[in-house]
């Protein structure tokens, strides 16, 4: 291939489209040039929507795309375009919509059939060059969709008009007239619960997803019920992940999901959002449990980020893939032959543990590692004490580590995208806090500063940074995501810009996404291109809902700065969505959280000490080791306490008649309008906020 035969994608940034650049396919990037096109010479329009790491995708290009007489026909009947779903996910919304109305499932690669007006006349996802798997052939399919285009006029007008009436009533929402009601929520969650596999963990069978907005949700919710049985789903989730497959025993860090029911085979791309919404799930269970398992997955999923998904400046990239070298998983997999060789002595201790075996659990005799006995019984099996063979297993993991190092590695998406960077700023902060992980606080201040140098500009926030350009409008998720994790940095560093820009960017959310007639957010800002939707919704996809994330931050600066029309709007989303809670708690765990979050209130806790000092600190790392999902943290330096009442003012109310005890640090925590009498040492606040609760 070379640089001659390079397709329009050539000039894109995003790793996506720029691997298929030299497919003789006549690919078009969205945009009005294509949109032009097709108009102009009526020609339907090819849609192909995909990310880098999809091994589909790969799969689609291998077969198709690349395949000089499929190209031939694509190019001869269409306008073809290429979008990558994680740049343009306003597109992905609409028209994974319209795929699962006319085939009842979704998925990537996407492929779209649309008329010059954008409208799809038909769709579905992954197809083979010949038929096969129950699926038609691609270039079969391309024959019909032409033929119906120019030749069924009336057949493809009856398909869009369904269509677009379809997907108007599914945004439709209105507030519900039904309070918002403790019920609500116990219902719901106990609808999720009833879903949890209770041998395996994790919810349904295969493929297997992590759903960690669900599992977050569960957890929320033992926290406020004190019903144990809540806790232990979630523990059991967390621990089958952990031993699986799913899980990279080696490297840290979780691959996307799992395709059997009990984690061990993973389609092996990992992806920054999944680590970055399963780090906080585990440094809660060790905050609550105080089991080293949970703390090791925590910071070795940390040590994963920082290793191979930081941009040297600041900022996280986006995917690792699934293939390299052609292959899908080559670079994660042993045979035992391999381990055996790096191993010597301890190779047979090792593969008891981690499932490895000559005949392979995996295909073509190799292994995926993943744990088969508690290191107990590994003790016992091999009459040595727990301690040594812990030692010879990390020895071996350090051994096979190193090695892996060597392979070549899958492909990496540089793209820094605003809204992932956000979820995985909370995470870290999250997991640092709980873990008292220094050089992770240092990469969130790292990452801030890069956000706020290349993806803010004039006020307006960015989706996307690759290869020094920064491009396209922020969405509802790059705004309530970034948001979110400001408060989450204020609260963990209590640097006032922090908080002022979290102000500033949902501001400008309420004002550029917030649908004034009905109520609720939109995704895409009202500056943002015409398109055949203007989507709106609060479901959980594979990260959580941008509504969810929004609404929480109302209550979130509510609860600092005692502003009504924050709490109001909040309100106002929660009535929005609350049949579709009720009726479907598996797609909206995130505000369900969020509602449940609603109706107990935060926890207000304010901490009164110099910054820095001993028994400041000492106090802080007592909040940090607490589970204390719902609260607004706040530290007064008694020299500043002026300037601190000053940006929020709320703290007058809650600080009224409250000082230092004897000039030691000081901590009230106030809970439905009533506040504690100050304390003064770490273990009086850990027991005062689990009674508080």
């Amino acid at each position: 291939m070379n640089d001659q035969r390079a397709n329009r994608l050539i000039h894109e940034t995003s790793p996506y489209l720029l691997q298929h650049a030299h497919n003789p396919v006549d690919w078009h990037a969205w945009g009005p040039e294509a949109l032009d096109k097709a108009r102009a010479e009526n020609r339907p329009i090819l849609l192909s929507i995909g990310y880098s790491a999809c091994h589909w995708c790969h799969v689609m290009e291998r077969e198709s795309f690349e395949d000089e007489q499929i190209a031939a026909l694509m190019n001869e009947h269409f306008v073809n375009i290429k979008v990558d779903r994680e740049e343009r996910p306003d597109l992905d919304h609409i028209y994974q919509t319209a795929v699962q109305l006319f085939t009842g499932q979704g998925g990537w690669p996407l492929t779209m059939f649309l008329t010059p007006d954008q409208e799809p006349f038909y769709g579905g996802t992954y197809f083979p060059p010949d038929d096969r798997y129950g699926r038609p052939g691609f270039p079969r399919l391309l024959h019909a969709m032409a033929d119906a285009y120019h030749n069924r006029q009336q057949d493809v007008s009856k398909s869009t008009t369904q269509i677009r009436e379809a997907m108007q009533k599914i945004s439709g929402f209105a507030a519900s007239g039904e309070g918002l009601a403790p019920d609500l929520v116990t219902n719901a969650v106990r609808t999720l619960a009833n879903n949890v596999d209770m041998v395996h963990g994790g919810f349904g069978t295969q493929p297997k997803f992590p759903n960690p907005t669900n599992l977050d949700c569960l957890l929320r919710y033992w926290h406020y019920s004190g019903n144990e049985n809540f806790l232990n789903v979630v523990k059991l989730s967390l621990d089958k992940m952990a031993g699986g497959g799913i899980y990279d025993q080696l490297g840290g860090g979780f691959h996307r999901y799992s395709v059997d029911d009990h984690w061990l085979a993973p389609h092996f791309e990992k992806m920054l959002y999944d680590n970055a919404l399963l780090l906080p799930l585990y440094a809660a269970m060790y905050r609550i449990t105080g089991e080293a398992q949970y703390a090791r997955v925590a910071r070795e999923t940390l040590d994963y980020v920082q290793r191979e998904m930081c941009h040297p400046q600041g900022g996280f990239y986006a995917t690792q893939d699934a293939d390299s070298e052609g292959e899908e998983g080559k670079f994660f997999v042993w045979t035992k032959a391999e381990v055996d060789e790096r191993l010597g002595d301890d190779a047979r201790l090792f593969c008891r543990y981690y499932d490895v075996t000559e005949a392979g659990n995996w295909e073509s005799g190799n292994n995926i590692l993943h744990l088969t006995v508690s290191l107990q019984q590994l003790a016992n099996l091999f009459q040595q004490d727990v301690a040594t063979v812990g030692e010879k297993l990390e020895a071996g993991r350090r051994d096979l580590f190193a090695a892996r190092e060597q392979r070549i590695k899958p492909f990496r998406d540089e793209k820094i995208l605003t809204a992932w960077n956000g979820l995985m700023l909370s995470g870290m902060i999250d997991a640092a806090s709980a873990l008292g992980d220094g050089e992770a606080m240092q990469t969130v201040r790292d990452t801030i500063a890069f956000l706020r140098q290349h993806m803010l500009r004039d006020g307006v926030l960015l989706r996307s940074h690759k290869d020094g350009q920064s491009k396209l409008a922020g969405y509802l998720d790059d705004y309530a995501f970034l948001a979110a994790a400001l408060l989450d940095a204020f609260e963990a560093t209590f640097e006032p810009s922090y908080f002022d820009l979290a102000r500033q960017l949902t501001a400008t959310l309420l004002g550029d996404f917030w649908d004034e007639a009905n109520g609720g957010f939109f995704f895409t800002g009202k500056n943002h291109e015409t398109l055949i939707d203007r989507v709106k919704s609060a479901t959980d996809q594979a990260i959580p809902s941008g509504t969810a994330v929004a609404t929480r931050n109302l209550l979130r600066l509510y609860a600092h700065t005692g502003e009504a029309d924050y709490l109001q709007r909040a309100e106002n989303v929660l009535r929005l969505y609350r049949q579709h809670m009720e009726q479907q708690p598996f797609g909206y765990g995130s505000l369900l959280s969020v509602c449940a979050d609603y109706l107990h209130k935060p926890q207000e806790i304010v901490l009164i000490g110099t910054p820095g000092a001993p028994d400041t600190q000492a106090m802080l790392a007592a909040l940090h080791r607490a589970y204390v999902p719902h609260k607004t943290l706040v530290l007064i330096d008694p020299q500043r306490a002026d300037a601190a009442l000053a940006a929020l003012p709320l703290l007058r109310d809650v600080l009224a008649g409250k000082t230092q005890v004897d000039g030691k640090a000081t901590a009230y925590v106030c809970h439905d309008f009533a506040c504690s009498l100050p304390v003064t040492e770490p273990a009086e606040l850990t027991a005062l906020l689990v009674r508080s609760a």
